[in-house]
This record gives structure tokens, C-alpha cells and sequence, in this order.
């Protein structure tokens, strides 16, 4: 299975504190790779820099054979980085099919400030309505964002991510302050794009990474001290010790 994203030797400090201590990371194509552990074990920083937040202090990221290392944030997405919240706006007195016609629009290179819909225009509403369809979301087409759940705001978020095309999604903590049953709608979500986009995921629920990661790296201090299959991180006595426990549960 090829590799869609490398990260070689990544360092990020700042003044003394080294955040990001010569990581290396790859991500294949179709696989959700999941980054955890403690806090602050350097997970935010490290996804900062590949979605182009933070410039690292030193190491290269490659995405797909071109270094990307120095590129902005908005050339990344163009390249094919995908974050939910990049996109910078979602209108709550819009409806959620409006919203992803919208993040459709601006994926064939208009300006969110200049977007006028036209509910029938083909261009917009067939690509908007797959992805609802895709993320289960048709239910809500015709709802206003400002009345969903929060659950349901997250999944509208990561449509309208894949409403730019990416090759890369970075999915930093999807299920925060989500309750178990939001959290399940997520992971029920994500099982379908597994295969079809290659996926970099940061959470804190245990359950969630477990049941959907292909590879699981962890990180403490900055440095990614295991890196395997669930399976592998499980029978990990090191990652047991600094940071699993003997629940498997995060702190």
C-alpha cells in the first residue's frame, strides 16, 4: 500500500520546550492512522503542522511526493490537506445543504464571500447532496445549522471537508463533548470513509480509535515511542505503562 503523507524527522521548539522531537510518521492510502496520547504529549502541535499552522523548526512533510513543508495553510488545502475547521465559516442561518453547496463552491475555486446557490444549479446541489447521502446527513438537508446538535454539527463539519476533495483528512478530536450515543454516529461515520480517504485521526476515546485505526502511533514527550496495529499497541508493555494503563482507558 503506497504512502500518501511522510513526516521525516519533525522538530518543533519553542524556546526550550521541544514540542516535536525528530517524529516520523507515514500515512497509506485508504488508512486511518491514529495519533494518541497523553496531554501534552505533542499531538495538537504535530497535526498544527501538517494542516500548515505551525511552521516546524526543522524535518520535511511530504504529501504525495512534493514537500510541502513551507506551504500555507491555504496552498496545503489546495494540495489536498483537509481540516474541519478550515473551513473558516459555517452559516447557522443556513440550511446544512446550503452549507455543503457552499463548501462545494469554493472546492471549484470561488470565494466563500461570493457564493450565491441556486438551489437548482446542478453544479452545486448533486455534488452537495452525494456527500449529505455519504455522511448521513440527508435527514437534515433542509434544517438550519443553528438547530443541530452537536453531534450532528460535527458530521457537518467533516462534510463539508470532503466537499473539497482531499487526499488527506486530519480529524483532531472529532468526539470531543460528544455523548456516547454522538460519539457512535461519528464512528459509524468514519468506518465508512475508512478505505476511500486516508485519514489522520487524534482522539481521546479509547473505544473509538481501537474500533477504527489501522495503524495507531503514540506519542509522549514529542516522540512517537510505538507504532503498530491495534492489536500490537495493546500488547505493548511500554505503551501500557506511559499512557494506556491497565484499562486501556487515556487519562
Amino acid at each position: 500500500m503506497r504512502e500518501v503523507l511522510q513526516v521525516n524527522n519533525l522538530v518543533k521548539r519553542f524556546g526550550g520546550l521541544t514540542a516535536t522531537d525528530n517524529l516520523n510518521f507515514s500515512l497509506r492510502e485508504g488508512e486511518i492512522h491514529a495519533v494518541i496520547g497523553p496531554n501534552g504529549a505533542g499531538k495538537t502541535t504535530f497535526i498544527h503542522q501538517l494542516a500548515g499552522e505551525i511552521a516546524p523548526t526543522a524535518g520535511s512533510i511530504v504529501l504525495e511526493g512534493q514537500e510541502i513543508t513551507r506551504l500555507p495553510v491555504h496552498k496545503r488545502a489546495l494540495a489536498g490537506i483537509g481540516r474541519s475547521y478550515q473551513i473558516s465559516s459555517v452559516f447557522k442561518n443556513y440550511t446544512v445543504l446550503q452549507n455543503v453547496m457552499l463548501a462545494v463552491q469554493a472546492a471549484q475555486g470561488s470565494s466563500f464571500k461570493f457564493w450565491k446557490p441556486v438551489m437548482s444549479d446542478k453544479q452545486l446541489f448533486e455534488p452537495a447532496n452525494a456527500i449529505l447521502d455519504k455522511t448521513d446527513l440527508l435527514r437534515e438537508a433542509n434544517v438550519l445549522v443553528g438547530n443541530l446538535a452537536h453531534g450532528v454539527m460535527r458530521q457537518l463539519e467533516i462534510a463539508m471537508v470532503l466537499a473539497m476533495q482531499p487526499r488527506v483528512l486530519l480529524l483532531d478530536e472529532p468526539m470531543a463533548g460528544m455523548s456516547h450515543s454522538e460519539s457512535g454516529d461519528i464512528v459509524k461515520l468514519l468506518a465508512t470513509l475508512k478505505g476511500k480517504y486516508s485519514i489522520v485521526l487524534i482522539e481521546h476515546d479509547m473505544d473509538a480509535v481501537f474500533a477504527l485505526a489501522d495503524r495507531i502511533s503514540v506519542l509522549v514527550y514529542g516522540r512517537v515511542i510505538a507504532c503498530g496495529t491495534p492489536a500490537e499497541i495493546r500488547g505493548s508493555k511500554e505503551v501500557r505503562e506511559a499512557y494506556l494503563g491497565d484499562d486501556h482507558e487515556s487519562d
